[in-house]
């Protein structure tokens, strides 16, 4: 075969250099260029098993943030505690990639992405959470968040051409919202205060949908950005963008005299964030991985974040119409992974 394929005639070949074309016939440049696509497919693949795993492990780092934050929240503003935790997280992981990305690594394209991600995915999802946690109880919270991959799925299918909704999407989406609605119930809405827990609910909602946009564009970005890179500088910015938003609604932040555990909890929440968003645009970035499907593990948030929020806050506990929720919600997103 290979006699073959590099067989020519030596009168054509010369033909077409003395043409003035001074470039390899056409048949001999077909093959390297196939060889070259498909190393790059393999190189840009992970396996699922190794995906799987990975998510996991972000997963169950994010799931003891809502615990952190309520506790946290009850010592600091939630602007100003939301932007000095992600500004941190940045800083973190600056020695990661610290003279692994060049300055001509970075193209004013590259730095429009950053400032989206940065928006979409620190300034606006956690502006929405942080405030969102100042309403509702943090099982309730991590719930919500849970139902976040039926929001994914919905998304994807309008903005990504492979990732299209499917009768096994549609049924789950269907008991994720039935879900949902057993959550805002358990919140009694019809209470004194209990709208108060609807709008946290609806801010955590709109926190998802622009979540998904987030790991849409870095999902298109797989070749252009070393995901450590992306992940340090778009939450600093992010965290900054929170900072500068929390002066003229909260004034200046109180950042000493306070308990040494709110500085542990920061600690803990700065470094849960630069892992858990550095593993997951790490994930995005292959060519096997897609939106919906990587957000499907999600389903784990709810899971421990509720169960953590019920251990360690005093003031939570677990009721039959919540637990239903969280049972749907889980049930739904478990029955989509099969």
């Amino acid at each position: 075969m290979s006699l073959l394929i590099f067989h020519h005639s030596a009168d054509a070949d010369r033909d077409v250099y003395s043409a003035g074309k001074h470039q390899l016939p056409q048949r001999w440049a077909v093959l390297p260029k196939n060889i070259n696509r498909i190393t790059h497919l393999k190189q840009n693949t992970i396996a699922p098993a190794a995906a799987a795993v990975w998510a996991i492990v972000a997963c169950v780092l994010w799931s003891t943030a809502f615990v952190a934050i309520k506790v946290g929240l009850a010592h600091s503003k939630p602007f100003s505690f939301a932007g000095i935790r992600f500004m941190l997280s940045g800083l973190i992981l600056v020695p990661f990639w610290l003279g692994k990305v060049h300055r001509r690594d970075i193209s004013i394209h590259s730095f429009k992405v950053i400032i989206t991600v940065a928006v979409l995915q620190t300034f606006l999802l956690y502006g929405f959470f942080y405030f969102a946690m100042t309403l509702v109880s943090g099982a309730v919270a991590s719930i919500i968040v849970g139902a976040s991959p039926i929001v994914s799925a919905v998304v994807a299918h309008f903005a990504c051409r492979d990732d299209k909704l499917h009768k096994t999407k549609v049924i789950c989406m269907g008991l994720a919202g039935f879900g949902i609605v057993f959550v805002v119930l358990g919140t009694q809405p019809w209470r004194v205060g209990g709208i108060m827990d609807v709008a946290g609910i609806c801010l955590l909602v709109c926190g998802s949908v622009v979540s998904t946009f987030g790991n849409i564009v870095v999902s298109k970005e797989k070749k252009n950005l070393h995901p450590v890179f992306l992940t340090s500088v778009q939450i600093f910015c992010g965290g900054l963008m929170l900072f500068f938003l929390s002066l003229p609604l909260e004034g200046q932040p109180e950042v000493t005299g306070l308990p040494v555990r709110f500085y542990f909890l920061l600690g803990w929440l700065s470094f849960l964030s630069a892992a858990a968003f550095s593993i997951w645009f790490y994930l995005l970035q292959h060519e096997n991985i897609k939106v919906s499907e990587l957000n499907m593990w999600k389903f784990l948030i709810p899971v421990f974040g509720a169960t953590l929020s019920w251990i360690f806050l005093a003031e939570e506990s677990p009721d039959l119409l919540t637990l239903c929720g969280m049972a749907l919600v889980a049930s739904a997103v478990w029955k989509f992974n099969r």
